[in-house]
């Protein structure tokens, strides 16, 4: 008789659980399935995949542009898709994955600057200079896979706190966990406060506040690593920003890990601007391309696999981020560089709704501060993230010859509507600044 009393709670319980699961199942699978042939009512906010709007066509996605929420054009002030809410208790990792001259040392400051977040500037940069150096661009997959199963495994280790793994590829080898070596170290905040910059506090037990990457240098001396690691168990969320990822597949691990509650803001800029900033900013690199914009005549031995390698990885990143993959759900967010520049305290806002964490009053006021500068400052100082924003945003315009911009154009032409940057034609349609080259779009995550 016992026995048989046991047994009829556990079918009972078991009975709940499989209705519970069946409502589930059938209160959200039916918007999924209409979104998927194109039935998505209106009014109702469905989640529809690349393929699925690549299917339907153009027309059908103006059609039913509130039934597919995947690239909608939407004014700045229309109203934010619902996020999850703050939860005070868990801890959030952040990876902001970009590529060079993107406007992701920008992106960086705005977690950098948020006292809760522990944030570091690029340490996969030690992985490819301790690795393999000669491989920084190669397009070898087993190559890159060497360097990318490094990055992973200490990207890993750093979200948690184990910042000792990072000792092994610092050159020299830090002595009793001390280095002056490690790249940008200035950059963060968080390495240049105490306890792991002790000559920060002023007479009062006061922090000061550092005008440059150079003074933390000055003021602080060497990083012992072990007070470093400390510094980031007593934040509350870590962000670590990189541009050694080519694409938001090579994560996939890292986001599928339980442990880690991972979160990807992929950065994307107009690769046209990302030609001339790099120009502008990597002389020697770039050198033939400067001669190309000052003699209008193309060199023939040009690298143009420069560009082309930005635009293929973009294109495979962004098209699998977009076409919503169940192990990126609540997971991935794009961002467009020139959206945050024109928009930076709405845009920073709606990154802050997505990772679930709450803005702060400080990360605002370096928004403010930091996005009214002078363009001839930014232009300037080519590491400096004080800048006139919205000026910045397409000043690329004025910098790269007609012939370069049809060039790129030609060879990103998928990334380019994909991302909703316009094509230009004619020079003075280039040159004509009152006329944005930027689609207004909004990429919205999907949960």
């Amino acid at each position: 008789m016992q026995c048989s009393w046991k047994s009829m709670v556990l079918l009972a319980l078991a009975s709940i659980a499989i209705q519970y699961t069946a409502i589930r199942t059938f209160s959200f699978k039916p918007l999924s399935l209409l979104c998927s042939v194109g039935l998505a009512p209106t009014g109702h906010a469905v989640n529809c995949s690349l393929r699925d709007l690549t299917r339907l066509g153009q027309e059908t996605l103006e059609a039913s542009d509130q039934g597919c929420d995947e690239i909608l054009p939407q004014s700045p002030s229309s109203p934010s898709v619902s996020l999850p809410s703050y939860n005070a208790n868990k801890r959030t990792h952040i990876l902001i994955l970009a590529t060079t001259r993107s406007g992701s040392s920008f992106v960086g400051q705005l977690f950098n600057q948020h006292p809760e977040v522990f944030y570091l500037f690029e340490p996969l940069y030690h992985v490819q200079l301790a690795l393999l150096p000669r491989l920084a661009q190669s397009r070898n997959l087993a190559e890159r896979r060497v360097i990318l199963g490094a990055a992973r495994d200490l990207l890993r280790s750093l979200y948690h706190c184990h910042l000792g793994s990072l000792e092994s590829y610092i050159r020299p080898r830090p002595a009793n966990h001390s280095t002056d070596k490690l790249f940008r170290r200035g950059a963060s905040r968080s390495l240049c406060s105490p306890p792991v910059c002790e000559a920060q506090l002023g007479r009062e037990g006061q922090s000061l506040v550092l005008s440059d990457e150079g003074e933390c240098m000055r003021r602080c001396g060497p990083i012992n690593v072990s007070l470093a690691a400390d510094a980031c168990r007593a934040k509350r969320h870590a962000a670590i920003k990189t541009v050694r990822i080519p694409q938001i597949s090579d994560l996939r691990a890292l986001i599928e890990d339980p442990r880690l509650n991972l979160k990807v803001v992929q950065l994307v800029r107009d690769p046209r601007g990302i030609l001339a900033s790099r120009i502008e900013t990597f002389r020697d690199t770039y050198r033939l391309w400067r001669l190309w914009r000052a003699t209008g005549r193309r060199p023939h031995n040009l690298d143009l696999g420069q560009i082309n390698t930005v635009c293929e990885d973009f294109l495979r990143s962004v098209s699998t981020g977009l076409a919503r993959p169940a192990w990126l759900r609540g997971r991935y967010i794009l961002l467009r560089y020139e959206d945050l520049a024109r928009f930076p305290l709405q845009k920073t806002r709606e990154l802050y709704r997505f990772l679930g964490l709450v803005l702060d009053h400080s990360v605002e006021d370096w928004i403010i501060n930091n996005t009214r500068g002078s363009s001839d400052l930014s232009s300037r100082q080519k590491f400096t993230t004080v800048r006139d924003s919205a000026a910045n945003a397409e000043n690329w315009r004025v910098k790269l010859s007609f012939d370069m911009v049809v060039y790129t154009q030609t060879v990103c032409q998928p990334l380019l509507e994909l991302l909703g940057y316009k094509t230009v034609y004619h020079p003075r349609e280039l040159r004509n600044l009152s006329h944005s080259l930027v689609e207004d779009r909004t990429f919205l995550p999907f949960f």
